[in-house]
């Protein structure tokens, strides 16, 4: 029997999710992370999740895995010491950068400008030069390129990145750099700025090399560490890695360009959501990940998750592909005080973490969070699943008690306030990705997930006017089933740059044939089978002196049928969406990118034993909770023996193993056929 074994690392937790690819069973398992090698945290759990399914090791075909190795690199700066290689006259580049200050107007006055991934003493020219069209104006000067390869070996650089003028136009001077670096320092890993991004504008293509670059050699060994433990611990099973964009690369492509796993973490969630989505017949979906310090949230358009060209870590942004993911610090850990400035409450974005965490884990904890005022008002239950799990509710009111204290409130007012605000910050980040990008989201269902996810998914629903609000299977490891269930991916792309008016129809079709042969040959060099692969195309236009562009995705049948008139039609369409108007400006069409698609893994969701409506037999007791204002009798269930069909009237609680999922008291909630819990407003 094959198995797909999805693997999720987050800062406190590592989520498998084991799935039979033969009948839909799935087993997860949750342990913690070890941060300062996370392959041991994946070994430990892969070891106990095969128990678990009775499997043997040596039976799970593919490990896919989301990984945040390459964005903790960026993050805590810890990523190799980088070299780069320019034209002649353009070493200050990296520190020159763009004209861009965050803020308001006089914003540079207390902004602490970043420093550059590359130091300027690790800058080096060398000669040569290609002009605009790509050809070459100044031969390069061999005996140049080794002595400045000479001085960066003596400075010990780690990584190198070559990024030459025009590069993106014709990559031979690079490329010979890239054969000298071989010769003069053999074991450094080297990143070539017409390999990694072929677009123009150099800065960007620049920066999106060197941090290629800089997090090469952590990847590299990340990777490579994984691949031979579990090869001695049994397993045989290819090793694949989620991209930001939400597909899955190899592990060898991993190593070559990890800069396109910036944001695989969060990609995760993303694509299980689209898994979910499709197995309950829902294509419009915004999601809502909530974990103990942030919430991440995307839109999920008929089955198809909005994509952005930038990718952006802290305070670095690169132009690689990334899942269109927004991210507000509201979690299960955020931090609820009242400042005696304003004296009005406030939650996030400090959030208590993992260590010591809410004061309701009895782990040391002193400040009221988010998780706290959920215990406090009943919303999670003090003795989950019988009481193998106990939360410290006396403490958690203590805790809350001091927020009531400063606001002049009753106690489960102050909780409500905490929850009311958090709820409120969730709301404001699903609008950034649907009201202001031009989407209704009456239009589309709430799916809450993330250990802390279905606790406020309804709350969230409501405030959207999204119905319904999805509590799906196996919320908590959602992001290991993402990873279990998407499909492999690569793009290749070209800069254009040219009017619409005098483009020519048969040159942009033959560039993106090129391109779709390009991106094919690369997936069935990765074993995907020729007739499984599918190439979708996107053209990148914007009027003429803009200094951005929309990327529009078109079929080679529709282009050579309706010409170039109807994608600059299409584009009108697309910017009075995001922006309410039109230019009268000419059209530019500025990069012409192909995307290549392994198969879709099919695999169906099992489907759980048929009920009749009734949910008692999952009953585990009555319960009292603060809801509208007061007291009110609920009802707490065991996920697990629930059935298809049953309908649980508001308020209730139902609980398992990874995450709690609560429906409000003017609320309904109905168990679809593959387990996922809807939650709708009562008639």
């Amino acid at each position: 029997m094959a198995y797909r074994l999805g693997v999720d690392v987050g800062g406190t937790f590592t989520d498998l999710l084991l799935f039979s690819e033969a009948d839909g069973r799935f087993w997860r398992h949750k342990t913690p992370s070890t941060p300062e090698d996370s392959s041991l945290g994946i070994l430990t759990g892969v070891e106990a999740i095969c128990k678990d399914a009775d499997v043997d090791p040596s039976e799970v075909d593919v490990l896919l895995h989301g990984t945040t190795v390459a964005t903790n690199a960026v993050l805590e700066g810890k990523g190799a010491r980088v070299g780069l290689i320019v034209t002649e006259g353009y070493r200050q580049m990296m520190q020159i950068a763009r004209s861009f200050v965050p803020g308001g107007l006089a914003g540079w006055i207390v902004w602490p400008k970043p420093e550059p991934m590359t130091a300027l003493e690790d800058t080096f020219e060398i000669k040569g030069r290609m002009n605009a069209t790509g050809d070459e104006i100044r031969p390069i000067d061999e005996d140049d390129i080794r002595a400045q390869l000479e001085k960066l070996k003596a400075r010990k650089v780690e990584a190198i990145t070559v990024s030459l003028m025009n590069a993106y136009l014709n990559g031979d001077h690079e490329a010979r750099v890239g054969e000298l670096i071989e010769e003069v320092l053999r074991d450094v890993p080297y990143s070539l700025s017409h390999q990694v991004l072929p677009e123009m504008q150099e800065y960007e293509r620049t920066l999106t090399t060197v941090a290629n670059a800089t997090v090469r050699p952590v990847v590299g060994r990340y990777v490579r560490n994984l691949r031979e433990s579990l090869i001695k611990s049994g397993m045989n099973a290819r090793l694949s890695l989620l991209r930001s964009d939400g597909g899955l690369m190899s592990s060898q492509k991993a190593e070559e360009h990890p800069v396109n796993l910036l944001m695989s973490g969060p990609a995760g969630g993303v694509t299980g959501a689209i898994w979910v989505g499709k197995n309950a017949g829902i294509r419009n979906i915004l999601t809502l990940d909530v974990g103990g310090t942030s919430t991440d949230v995307a839109l999920i358009e008929n089955l198809e998750a909005r994509r952005v060209r930038t990718t952006e870590v802290g305070h670095l942004s690169v132009r690689a592909s990334a899942l269109d993911v927004k991210t507000v610090g509201a979690g299960g850990g955020s931090i609820a005080y009242v400042p005696e400035l304003t004296g009005a409450l406030r939650v996030g974005p400090e959030s208590a973490g993992a260590v010591p965490g809410p004061v309701a884990y009895g782990k040391g904890g002193t400040q009221p969070t988010v998780t706290d005022a959920n215990v406090v008002l009943g919303y999670l239950p003090e003795a989950l699943l019988g009481g193998a799990f106990n939360l410290d509710r006396e403490g958690a009111k203590k805790a809350v008690q001091t927020v009531a204290d400063a606001l002049k409130v009753d106690l489960f007012e102050a909780a409500r306030g905490i929850i009311d605000i958090v709820n409120e910050n969730m709301f404001g980040a699903l609008r950034m990705i649907s009201v202001q990008q031009g989407y209704d989201p009456r239009d589309f269902a709430v799916m809450g997930f993330g250990g802390a996810g279905p606790l406020h998914v309804n709350a969230v629903a409501k405030l959207m006017g999204s119905w319904p609000a999805i509590s799906p299977v196996s919320p908590g490891v959602l992001c290991a089933l993402g990873d279990a269930t998407t499909r492999m991916r690569t793009e290749a792309a070209r800069s254009f740059s040219q009017l619409a008016s005098t483009t020519s129809q048969d040159e942009i079709d033959r560039i993106l044939q090129e391109m779709a042969a390009s991106t094919r040959s690369e997936l069935m060099e990765e074993g995907v089978e020729e007739d499984d692969i599918t190439v979708s195309f996107e053209i990148d236009v914007r009027y003429s002196g803009q200094a951005f562009e929309v990327p529009i995705e078109v079929s080679l049948e529709d282009l050579r049928a309706k010409g170039i008139g109807w994608l600059t039609g299409r584009f009108d369409e697309e910017h009075r969406r995001l922006f309410t108007f039109n230019m009268d400006s000419e059209h530019e069409i500025v990069n012409l990118r192909a995307v290549a698609l392994g198969p879709v893994p099919d695999l169906a969701a099992a489907k759980l034993p048929e009920g009749n409506g009734d949910p008692s037999d999952a009953k585990i007791r009555d319960h009292e909770l603060w809801m509208s204002g007061k007291m009110v009798p609920a009802v707490i269930y065991d996920r697990s023996r629930l059935r298809a069909g049953d309908k649980i009237p508001g308020p209730a609680i139902i609980i398992e193993m990874d995450s709690t999922t609560l429906v409000e008291a003017d609320c309904k909630a109905l168990v679809d056929p593959v387990g996922n819990i809807l939650i709708t407003l009562k008639d």
